[in-house]
């Protein structure tokens, strides 16, 4: 497999609007790619084969091995157009590791009044992953964290209401 490239790396500040691209993380864009680079040398020419095998066996009418593999091979074309996409107006963003504001791939170590801690990292809306903490710099967290100062209290609205919740740590992971 050949080394991945990026695009351009630029910083982002949270004030800087993107029109025509969206933010990512090295990581996440890394994840993008290896997806694509699998589904395209490995799985799809897998799939063809199979579906060529179903194809000699007759009648492909009443065949559901063609049938099934013609399926999986249009979910698996859209698949590779989906992330060609993401991958085409995504653009690599370094985190800004700087201790004047929270930036975005900045993982933030919050705390409710109740003592319960989170972690959450701020990440572009192709990689979101709520179960990993990865939240988008678009969602009610992302939206209030970027361009805060790196303590103090912050007011999230959730659907539970209006959630208050301190600032107990910023870094930015490597």
């Amino acid at each position: 497999m050949s080394p991945v490239q990026f695009r351009e790396v630029a910083p982002f500040s949270p004030f800087f609007i993107m029109t025509d691209s969206s933010p990512i993380s090295a990581e996440g864009m890394l994840k993008l790619r290896e997806e694509w680079g699998n589904l395209f040398r490995e799985v799809r020419p897998k799939l063809l084969e199979e579906i060529a095998y179903a194809a000699a066996q007759g009648d492909r009418s009443e065949n559901a091995e063609y049938i099934y593999g013609r399926k999986k091979l249009r979910e698996i074309d859209r698949r590779l157009r989906e992330l060609d996409g993401k991958i085409s107006r995504s653009k690599v963003v370094e985190g800004t590791r700087r201790n004047d504001k929270i930036y975005f791939g900045a993982r933030v170590v919050l705390k409710k009044k109740s003592g319960e801690e989170m972690t959450v990292q701020i990440v572009g809306s192709d990689e979101i992953d709520p179960i990993a903490g990865k939240i988008s710099q678009e969602s009610p967290f992302g939206k209030v964290l970027m361009g805060h100062l790196p303590s103090g209290t912050i007011q999230v609205e959730t659907p539970k209401g209006i959630q208050e919740y301190s600032i107990e740590s910023v870094d930015y992971p490597d």
